[in-house]
């Protein structure tokens, strides 16, 4: 039999675990640099440990060859403004981010990530991933780049978003790690960091894990440590089995373990409280299986029941009349930002040129007919092929999923038609027509459980303890950024470790440890099991942390995930490695909602670009509340200070970007 539900249905049995049990098994791993994640800010974060010389563990969850968001692959690359064809530089790049994020974004990991995205780029083509049209599959588009072979995205002008054949990055990388000697140990559900006494705020040291296969129990030591693990925590506010993350751009199973290690050690968080709506509930349709006009789709010509096209505008409300302006910025552009890197409401100087902002209105008044569909057909031959052949062919949610799909029941882009979903009117207001924001209910609240704040090093507040992300980075981005970022603090943890001391652990936070990941394999059967756990944090979180909150309602979201803890949790049951596992996840799940909730405590002051709603405090955007205010736990009380949007370049640091560039990465 092939799988599992075949033997189910078969037999009516649960097979058997097919691993041997070992709960008692405790195993040592020592190392120069620990990387917790094997995603593909994981593995740069290794591998460029290693390149000089550092001895490297991976801790991943999964198995690192094709493990996290990146894993499946990606077609454009963000941020790689010093490639020799860009007109941006890497303070306009900067600029553009934190201005249009009102400063709410760590501008200092964007410089960062604009220095270095293209060297990182380029080390990936060494690897083996195809940055140029080598083949002259699409010699003389014009987003193509004849003399260095480099095609582009988005804006074709200023040529800073770089389109790859980026299917088989993770692979490469994968390889790559294996090459340089990296240890990679699979299959690791990690549980705490071990720090300097035991003590919260001290050194981190390391890192306790389970193997959630054989179900024993691992100590990493080491001098430096890197958290690479995703940004979301998906099931932190809705926990729906039964859906897929395919009806999400993010992993709507994501428990933020990497949050929540980093908060019990009392690393500093900021923007916890920020939230959104619907963005991770899965409940709209597969991203790039309807028809669109953005990201991967973006400047696909759409058209009603009818066949009457869709007009586009600029970002100041001027139509465009011919399909070339959709990829050129326009009078009033610096340049066009490109989409996914993590930034809110672009100013209208960097926003993409799109579909009209009348269309939901029209639609309602009958002047265009559902449903919609994207017309391939009406673009050059070398933007279809561009569109639908390399880019859906190499980004990881639609190689298999759509373009086989698609292509092998006959979906000919050259004259067929791709309808967009039918959805209440409103969803039509952004041009990717997946409909999660209008198919899932009010309440659910999309909540990544807050960035760690690093500095220039991408260090954090504990000593020894590095971070290299995207999304739990605060400043990260998307797919290169993640890369680069990764790459960065793998060279910075290296470097830290070539002289400090050898880990010493403390061994009754070790044992502590142990006998709290091995709690549930003790319990009655009778008990409740992983899903009801989640199922009941999740409701926690929607009813007592939606979008309008007031202390009462946190600080019963924080005495009801307590008890949680203390009761329901507490006397869970495990069958096995992998429902251990997921039992420890819930654990998870409830730091980052504590951490999400204190920090929504502390901001007494509603915040339109975080999405923050207080009942008990109305005013919106106060000028007195424009900081950030990082929080974290000492002695497990949380401690709260106010701290400038623009600390990085205020005292101790220098007052340029270049400036705090090269004195951290010249090192």
């Amino acid at each position: 039999m092939s799988s599992w539900h075949e033997y189910v249905q078969k037999t009516g049995k649960i097979p058997e675990w097919p691993y041997p049990i070992n709960y008692g098994k405790v195993n040592e791993i020592i190392s120069d640099v620990l990387v917790i994640g094997g995603g593909v800010a994981g593995l740069q974060a290794a591998i460029n440990a290693a390149r000089v010389g550092a001895k490297v563990a991976v801790l991943e969850r999964g198995h690192a060859k094709r493990s996290g968001s990146g894993g499946a692959g990606v077609d454009h690359w963000h941020g790689a403004v010093t490639n020799p064809c860009s007109k941006v530089t890497p303070q306009m790049y900067t600029d553009a981010c934190y201005n249009s994020s009102r400063g709410w974004t760590g501008a200092h990991v964007r410089y960062i990530i604009t220095k270095e995205c293209w060297d990182t780029l380029l080390e990936c083509e060494k690897m083996g991933i195809q940055i140029r049209d080598v083949h002259d599959e699409f010699k003389g588009a014009n987003f193509r780049d004849e003399a260095t072979k480099l095609m582009f995205a988005y804006d074709y002008q200023n040529r800073h978003v770089i389109r790859v054949w980026g299917w088989n990055i993770k692979p490469m990388l994968f390889e790559e790690a294996k090459r340089l000697g990296v240890n990679i140990q699979n299959r690791m559900m990690p549980t705490a960091l071990l720090t300097a006494g035991g003590k919260q705020g001290n050194r981190v040291v390391g890192a306790t894990a389970v193997n959630t296969r054989t179900g024993e129990f691992y100590i990493f030591k080491s001098k430096a440590t890197v958290i690479a693990t995703g940004g979301s925590a998906g099931r932190l506010a809705y926990f729906a089995p039964e859906l897929t993350a395919s009806g999400t751009m993010s992993d709507i199973n994501g428990a933020g373990v990497g949050q929540a290690l980093g908060w019990n050690a009392g690393a500093e968080f900021v923007n916890g409280e920020q939230s959104g709506h619907n963005r991770l509930s899965g409940l709209g349709y597969a991203p790039y299986s309807m028809g669109g006009a953005h990201n991967t789709y973006h400047g696909t010509p759409i058209v009603d029941a009818d066949g009457k096209e869709v007009p586009w505008n600029d970002p100041f409300g001027k139509e465009l009349k011919t399909v070339e302006d959709r990829f050129l910025p326009q009078p009033g552009h610096d340049f066009i930002l490109g989409e996914g890197i993590g930034i809110g409401p672009y100013l209208p100087q960097f926003r993409s040129n799109e579909l009209c902002s009348t269309l939901v209105d029209r639609i309602l008044k009958g002047e265009f007919k559902l449903p919609l569909y994207a017309d391939l057909s009406m673009l050059s031959e070398n933007e279809r092929r561009v569109i639908f052949g390399m880019m859906v062919g190499s980004e990881g949610k639609t190689r298999i999923a759509v373009y086989d799909t698609m292509t092998k029941a006959g979906f000919d882009p050259d004259k067929d038609l791709f309808q967009t979903p039918v959805m209440p009117a409103e969803g039509y207001a952004h041009s990717n027509f997946w409909g999660a924001g209008v198919n899932a209910p009010a309440n659910m609240r999309s909540m990544g459980g807050g960035a760690f704040l690093t500095d220039w090093d991408l260090r954090t507040n504990l000593e020894g303890l590095y971070i290299g992300a995207g999304g739990n980075l605060y400043g990260g981005g998307c797919h290169g950024e993640s890369h680069t970022t990764g790459r960065y603090a793998g060279k910075r943890a290296a470097e830290y470790a070539r002289t400090a001391p050898e880990p010493e652990v403390d061994k009754n936070q070790v044992s502590k440890e142990r006998e709290t990941a091995y709690n549930a394999t003790r319990q009655s059967k009778e008990g409740n099991g992983w899903k009801e756990i989640n199922a009941a944090i999740a409701r926690i979180m929607r009813d007592y942390c939606g979008k309008h909150k007031n202390d009462l309602t946190l600080n019963l979201g924080l005495r009801l995930l307590n008890e949680l803890k203390t009761t329901e949790l507490s006397s869970a049951y495990a069958s096995n490695p992998h429902e251990l596992g997921r039992l420890l996840e819930c654990h998870s799940l409830i730091s980052v909602g504590e951490l999400v909730l204190k920090a929504s405590l502390a901001r007494k002051a509603s915040n339109s670009l975080l999405d923050f709603h207080r009942l008990d405090y109305p005013a919106m955007d106060p000028p007195e509340w424009n900081k950030l205010l990082p929080i974290r736990k000492e002695n497990n009380v949380a401690k709260t200070r106010d701290l400038p949007l623009d600390f990085f370049l205020k005292a101790p640091c220098a007052s340029s970007y270049e400036e705090n560039y090269q004195k951290h990465a010249g090192k």
